[in-house]
């Protein structure tokens, strides 16, 4: 009877055990490889702000340790490292995968492009979102938008530009597909990660360059050297950037973890979104304000001219590149279907005299 007490009591035991392994298998850390580092506006704060929202929805259960760029790999190359499996996940953005699908470019920012309601339109509900996955997909990698910012600056130049003459030559940082344009107008391009322009600009291995907006090129301190920076935002006025995931780690979540990504993901577009909307204004006012920078504006003709030079690019690109037209006819019939609507909703700022 004693025997038969020992063995119930050791199968209770392991029965115990057993039932708490799937507990403990639900433990995740994963590396967050990011390409912005933790202090830059937005970008880089966008991602710890992440990391600390799906440890708080999972009471500590899964764990995303941020790492800076370079830490683990270079700052823009997510993506291969995300692909071989090397870091589970990576804080960045398609506009930094062109050198490998010029057409992932659509999926960041676009020239002379919608709104952001517009754009999430095109991207959840019309397409957009399936063909970009489609691309990362055959990679090995899943990819989740995260995080949207506004309107950015289309320039930051060491001399006021009274003709675009001015910009044939100049070596340039630019952007996605607004560097097509620009090279278009003459302009050598090259795209450099944030933390790399300022040394770019200082030993002249760049003449002028864009990154993003007040407040983050305050922090990278463009104004030291080039004082003259440019608006509209033309060629970025919604940027939309994304968690990529390993697709064999993922597929190895439970379905709640991969619910908990996805949710935090939906609530970090909204808070990066307000966010840049409410602390640019003042960052602007304190660019001319504390450090002399001259605000000025591209006139109408010349941004009929960017606008010209991007209608260029998408044609030639789109006879060249089967993918790149394939990405591009979605988005423009969409764009097309929504204009209707947009047009009619359309309000100038203001009526009164």
């Amino acid at each position: 009877m004693q025997l038969a007490k020992k063995f119930a009591l050791t199968a209770f035991i392991a029965a115990v055990a057993l039932s708490a392994t799937p507990a403990e298998a639900q433990k995740v850390r994963w590396k967050l490889h990011s390409a912005w580092g933790s202090s830059v506006p937005h970008l880089g704060t966008s991602a710890v702000r992440y990391s600390e929202t799906v440890e708080r929805m999972t009471g500590g259960d899964f764990k995303l340790k941020f790492f800076e760029p370079g830490a683990l790999i270079p700052a823009n190359e997510g993506f291969d490292a995300t692909s071989k499996g090397s870091i589970e996940a990576a804080w960045t953005t398609a506009g930094y995968d062109v050198g490998k699908y010029p057409a992932l470019a659509f999926f960041t920012a676009v020239p002379f492009g919608p709104s952001m309601g517009e754009y999430f339109a095109w991207k959840k509900f019309g397409g957009g979102d399936e063909l970009e996955q489609e691309i990362y997909g055959q990679h090995n990698v899943k990819k989740i938008d995260c995080f949207a910012i506004g309107p950015e600056t289309s320039g930051w130049f060491k001399n006021e530009i009274t003709d675009l003459e001015q910009m044939r030559g100049l070596k340039m940082r630019f952007f996605g597909l607004g560097a097509r344009v620009m090279q278009k107008l003459g302009v050598s391009t090259q795209l450099l990660a944030g933390g790399d322009i300022f040394p770019a600009l200082e030993k002249g291995v760049i003449d002028a360059t864009e990154f993003s907006m007040p407040a983050m090129d305050i922090k990278y301190g463009f104004y030291q050297i080039a004082k003259f920076n440019y608006f509209p935002g033309w060629h970025q006025q919604v940027s939309v950037s994304h968690l990529l995931v390993n697709m064999d780690k993922w597929n190895a979540l439970p379905e709640k973890y991969q619910a908990i990504l996805e949710v935090a993901c939906g609530d970090s577009i909204h808070h990066t979104f307000a966010e840049t909307e409410y602390v640019n204004p003042s960052a602007m006012l304190e660019m001319g304000e504390k450090y002399g920078v001259a605000t000025k504006r591209w006139t109408d003709a010349q941004l009929a001219s960017f606008e010209k030079a991007w209608l260029e690019v998408l044609e030639e690109d789109s006879k060249s590149d089967p993918l790149f037209k394939k990405v591009a006819d979605s988005y423009l019939a969409f764009r097309k279907l929504y204009a209707k609507w947009g047009n009619a909703q359309s309000l100038k700022p203001t009526y009164l005299d």
